[in-house]
């Protein structure tokens, strides 16, 4: 269970440009975690999972601190701008990669200014409906959205998160027209979905799980293939509209058009943190990672069961890129 963070604290001192002889002192105070996303998210479950499983080991508190809004651009640049000295930390996301493209003018360069750790976690994104609503296929919620136009509201996370583009992949490929309705996370928008105010979400199966299981909210889809072992009820939403999610571009295998692909949905998580101010940046996360240990992995735990452990990346520059 020492594996990620003999790992993780090598990787961060190097990040903080401290001398090899700095390693036994690292942390001497708490870190603080930043979560760009409000409370009860697949982010924040995540990040807490990590953070607590961490203070118990490194001898150092791990804080979790919300910082929602702008579709994570506030906590992304609340970290850009703190000291590059290893405790101030960022839980990344593909909303940190889509900005990017998304917004014409960023206060920051997000590949320029954020240093990349480890990879955390890869999970597929669900398909959930208001149980106020009676269809229980992709079929029927297909039919009822095309006899009822723009009377469905679609919830997402945040303009320009992968729940957000989920859905509006989902309507262009169906011609399905709802209305988008933007939060501040998926907490607020799941209170909502529960409540009927809003009538379907493409959430991170994460923070949606404990709900489709108590009866909450009825899953309608996954946008992964095959099957996410979690649910195994609930069919992939390419079964019903093909080529469907958005997030990862992969060749569909044995296909002879090398042009064609299908597009899938997973959303990820990573940790990442401030930049050097100075000094080449991919050398010291390269020497961080060159350590290996023997030991067991450390467990993810039940609230995020349904995710799989991502590798951590071999150098700065290859982790950087792949988050965008």
């Amino acid at each position: 269970m020492q594996h990620f963070v003999r790992r993780a604290l090598v990787a961060l001192v190097a990040v903080a440009g401290l001398v090899a002889t700095a390693a036994a002192q690292y942390p001497n105070k708490p870190i603080k975690w930043i979560v760009p996303y409000p409370p009860a998210g697949t982010t924040d479950v995540l990040a807490r999972i990590v953070a607590q499983w961490l203070s118990e080991n490194i001898g150092q508190q791990v804080l979790v601190e919300n910082k929602p809004g702008a579709g994570n651009n506030i906590g992304t640049e609340f970290v850009i701008n703190s000291p590059p000295d290893g405790y101030t930390m960022l839980l990344v996301n593909p909303a940190n990669g889509i900005n990017a493209s998304l917004y014409k003018k960023l206060p920051f360069n997000f590949v320029r200014d954020i240093a990349p750790v480890a990879g955390i976690v890869r999970t597929p994104n669900v398909m959930v409906l208001t149980t106020k609503l009676p269809m229980k296929t992709v079929a029927e919620f297909l039919a009822y959205c095309k006899a009822n136009p723009g009377k469905i509201s679609m919830a997402s996370s945040g303009s320009g998160t992968s729940t957000h583009l989920s859905g509006e992949l989902f309507k262009s490929m169906t011609g399905c027209n709802m209305v988008h309705v933007p939060y501040k996370g998926a907490g607020p928008a799941l209170i909502d979905l529960i409540g009927g105010q809003v009538q379907v979400f493409f959430d991170n199966l994460p923070s949606s799980a404990g709900h489709i299981k108590s009866g909450n909210l009825r899953a309608l889809s996954v946008t992964s293939t095959p099957r996410d072992p979690s649910l195994p009820d609930v069919p992939p939403v390419a079964d019903t509209v093909p080529d469907t999610v958005v997030d990862r571009l992969e060749p569909v295998e044995g296909d002879r058009n090398a042009g064609h692909f299908q597009k899938r949905a997973h959303s990820w998580a990573s940790f990442s943190c401030r930049a050097p101010s100075s000094g080449p940046r991919g050398a010291p996360l390269r020497s961080g990672w060159g350590s290996r240990s023997k030991r067991p992995p450390m467990p993810l735990g039940a609230n995020s069961v349904t995710a799989t452990k991502e590798r951590p990346r071999s150098t700065c520059h290859h982790s950087t890129q792949s988050m965008v």
